[in-house]
């Protein structure tokens, strides 16, 4: 088995490998690949097929970090919950019955592991008629708050957090509101939202002319807009927040294997997935970066593993357990795997190419046309041996291919936390940063880390330093300018913010023109980049074929700056603390939060609150020394003459992934649980306890208390599980220390 890294270790044993009752790991790496491969593998029996060889085969390229399936698969094969796919897409048809029949759906598919994408443009818009009861609509928009709130209660599978993909057509009547409806950083936080365009919206852009909005229940004109000003209303917004990103679906299906199973109209949280309604995929990814032997790749050996990467995914079909009926019935149809790739950047940098090179784009369309082609081969191959998806027959591959066991075979995937276990680049991703800060919280220390490609060279080259690793951590991790550095190396280590746009759109293209799904990456940009930049980022994928495309502009959402401007300090009428005397008497109260069950003590002097101290019943780690802090800070404040109900006011409404619906109202976080502990304690209340709820109305006013609470998270700048910085890649908010991902 290869040598795994030390953040590898810890994101596996914290998300991954099997626990007890008691949390405690009971499984090794090594036992997780022969657990998954052992599982995988008993598909072939079916086939009556030698499985234990093939058992052999799997457990080696994983073990080997050649290849990563999927995370749920990971996680749940051979275990009780079995569930294997990451991708789902869920129909939402115009009826109350389908909204919420959805709505359990995805409860269902976040609790199992995978992630929702739903398109919202077939329910009426706001304002228009409900003609069962003679209300007003409401409109999509209001209903994805609805999913959202469903996302914050699940935590799926106990180890991922809930991701969905929201998208609208831009001929909806509602498409103004909801290009703006992600503006507030706490509204939707459980949705990436796109706009879906088609080709001729997008010429009708070029020209400036107006187009036609389509009511969705009458299928009838309401109203005109211009193209180009909302193309540009859209581009304006994604350059402030990064959304929404755009959907070309006339490209998608165009590329639809099987428009006699039905047109695809919406895709899972990150985009690289167009899926038919119920639809799911599973999906693994290569590790290009081990497929390098001196200046040239292994092709022999990276099409032994595309074979066998194949093989496995297509085992994991059998293998599944599916959430809903619905689910597994489209997906034996049409059988559809989802193979790419991560450690793109290793490659480039081990070949000693620039990441923006005309080489660069050159060698990933010979590295995506040859997986595409031997990824294809070994599904006919497939095909002939265990007969061809169902929906074979009808199919656009039909006329190409005497057999084919799947209807899609590659897609660029997120490899946030995968690649992470595989020590590689993400995905086809540029490298990030090249040295960066590591804070350790038990220690407070702050440690700079350096790539280990980079480091390696500089080592060997003699310029290597402590102090070069803080210049360029200083340096947002770019070794631009940098004179230490020779010019070469700066050519070679350019990171995503190194990278202009059009080099970011052009290899998306170039890895989608050999992929049968999507590409999944991000288009960075500098914080100073304009909207024209956003702009033509846009529209050169159009121009370039990209079925879809998502940017994100450094800084632009506020709250993942990490450097806040200091307040001006009061020179006058410093507030002193008052002393602590030596008895106080309090209360402890107990309350249950995601977490577990917290305590929280309040005590009191002559004058009233004195101070407060809350502990979670399982004492240790990161989550209580923040909680003590947390107390610390209260207390500071009330012995400062702060008034409680002003802690409270500041308190009350932080949410964290894990909020709990209780017999007392719905706990958003142990913050929030400690503001309603004091609230109630100077209500001077015995219980922190409502009725129950007993009615259809009363449950529907909570699930509304939950979603219209407001999303004061902590800052998604710094990861929320350990501390370190957040990066923004592939659609989603990454922790590369320890894996964390808002996408799951």
């Amino acid at each position: 088995m290869a040598e795994l890294t030390e953040n590898a270790i810890r994101v596996l044993e914290k998300r991954y490998l099997l626990k007890d009752e008691n949390g405690k790991v009971v499984e090794t790496p090594d036992q997780m690949f022969r657990r998954v491969a052992h599982d995988i593998s008993l598909a072939d029996e079916k086939y009556g097929e030698d499985a234990k060889k093939t058992e052999k085969e799997f457990y080696e390229i994983m073990s080997d970090l050649l290849f990563i399936p999927n995370s749920p698969t990971l996680m749940n094969a051979g275990t009780s919950i079995q569930q294997l796919s990451a991708c789902f897409v869920i129909p939402v048809d115009d009826s109350m019955a389908s909204i919420f029949e959805a709505v359990k759906h995805t409860a269902l598919i976040h609790q199992s592991g995978g992630g929702t994408g739903f398109s919202f443009s077939r329910i009426r818009p706001k304002g228009d008629i409900v003609k069962s009861t003679g209300g007003i609509a409401s409109g999509p928009i209001s209903f994805m708050k609805v999913f959202n709130a469903a996302t914050d209660v699940i935590k799926q599978g106990g180890r991922r957090r809930g991701a969905n993909m929201g998208i609208l057509h831009v001929t909806h009547p509602d498409i103004l509101d909801f290009i703006k409806c992600k503006d507030n950083p706490k509204e939707l936080t459980n949705f990436n939202i796109s706009v879906t365009v088609t080709d001729e919206f997008m010429e009708k852009v070029k020209k400036g002319e107006e187009y036609d909005l389509i009511n969705p229940r009458t299928k009838k004109p309401v109203g005109k807009l211009n193209a180009k000003e909302i193309f540009d209303l859209i581009t304006e917004h994604a350059w402030k927040t990064g959304e929404p990103g755009i959907i070309f679906l006339d490209e998608i299906n165009r590329r639809n294997p099987t428009p006699n199973a039905g047109m695809i109209e919406s895709t899972n949280p990150c985009g690289e997935q167009p899926l038919l309604p119920y639809e799911s995929c599973n999906l693994g990814s290569i590790n290009l970066s081990k497929f390098v032997e001196g200046n040239d790749i292994n092709w022999e050996k990276l099409k032994y593993v595309v074979w066998k990467a194949v093989h496995f995914l297509d085992n994991v079909i059998d293998r599944n357990k599916y959430p809903i009926p619905q689910i597994k019935k489209m997906t034996l149809a049409n059988r559809k795997i989802g193979l790419g790739v991560m450690g793109f950047a290793d490659l480039l940098i081990k070949l000693k190419i620039p990441y923006d090179s005309d080489e660069a784009l050159k060698i990933a369309e010979k590295i995506m046309s040859f997986i595409e082609k031997e990824g294809k081969l070994a599904s006919i191959e497939l095909g002939k041996k265990r007969s061809s998806f169902p929906n074979f027959k009808g199919s656009l591959l039909e006329k190409k291919y005497e057999a084919m066991r799947n209807a899609t075979v590659t897609t660029i995937a997120p490899t946030g936390t995968i690649s992470i276990i595989a020590g590689c680049s993400s995905g086809i991703e540029p490298l990030f940063a090249i040295s960066f800060v590591r804070n350790v919280l038990d220690k407070g220390d702050k440690l700079y880390e350096l790539n280990p490609y980079f480091e390696k060279i500089a080592k060997e080259m003699g310029f290597y330093s402590d102090e070069l690793m803080k210049k360029i951590a200083d340096n947002n991790g770019s070794v631009q300018g940098i004179e230490e550095i020779p010019i070469e190396l700066q050519r070679i280590f350019v990171t995503a913010l190194d990278i202009s746009p059009e080099w970011h759109v052009k290899m998306q293209a170039a890895f989608q023109k050999y992929t049968d799904n999507a590409t999944s990456k991000t288009i960075n940009l500098r914080e100073e980049a304009t909207i024209e930049d956003v702009r033509n980022a846009y529209m050169l994928a159009y121009q370039l074929k990209c079925k879809g495309i998502t940017v994100y502009r450094y800084g632009s959402r506020p709250e993942q700056v990490l450097v806040v401007k200091e307040k001006e300090k009061m020179e006058k009428g410093l507030l002193r603390p008052r002393p602590r005397p030596a008895v106080v008497r309090g209360v402890t109260r107990k309350m249950e939060v995601g977490c577990g069950n917290l305590y929280v003590t309040m005590n009191e002097d002559e004058q009233g609150l004195f101070e407060v101290f809350a502990r979670l019943g399982k004492a240790g780690g990161c989550a209580d020394a923040q909680l003590e802090a947390v107390g610390r800070l209260i207390s500071l404040c009330l012995r400062s003459g702060v008034k409680p109900r002003e802690i409270i006011k500041q308190l009350k409404g932080i949410r964290c992934p894990n909020p709990l619906l209780t017999r007392g109202g719905t706990i958003l976080s142990c913050p929030d649980a400690v503001a309603k502990a004091i609230e109630d304690h100077i209500k001077g209340k015995e219980k922190f306890e409502t009725p129950r709820l007993d009615s259809f109305e009363k449950m529907k006013k909570e699930m509304q208390s939950i979603y219209i609470q407001p999303d004061k998270e902590a800052p998604v700048g710094v990861c929320p599980e350990c501390g370190s910085p957040l990066v923004y890649e592939e659609g989603c908010k990454v922790c590369k220390n320890c894996g964390y991902s808002t996408c799951g």
